[in-house]
């Protein structure tokens, strides 16, 4: 049996009890099961401001201070 989403397993009476999947699929949902678990994890966490969040971000080095409006050379 074939569907869009992978090929079914069925048993002896045509009742589905697995799916083959492609690698990649099967990587992005394990990828999209661990964010989910963080996310439950950190439910109960306070929530800060975007801006608090670059600050820690540019305080342990994860990203580069922000670019000023002149810095972009839009004309």
């Amino acid at each position: 049996m074939r569907s869009a989403a992978g090929q079914f397993l069925v048993d002896r009476e045509g009742r589905r009890k697995a799916i083959i999947i492609p690698l990649a699929k099967y990587r992005r949902l394990l990828e999209d099961l661990h964010d989910l678990a963080v996310v439950a994890e950190r439910r109960k966490e306070k929530a800060i401001s975007l801006d608090e969040m670059k600050r820690r971000l540019r305080a342990h080095g994860r990203v580069e201070h922000p670019l000023q409006a002149n810095d972009l050379n839009c004309s």
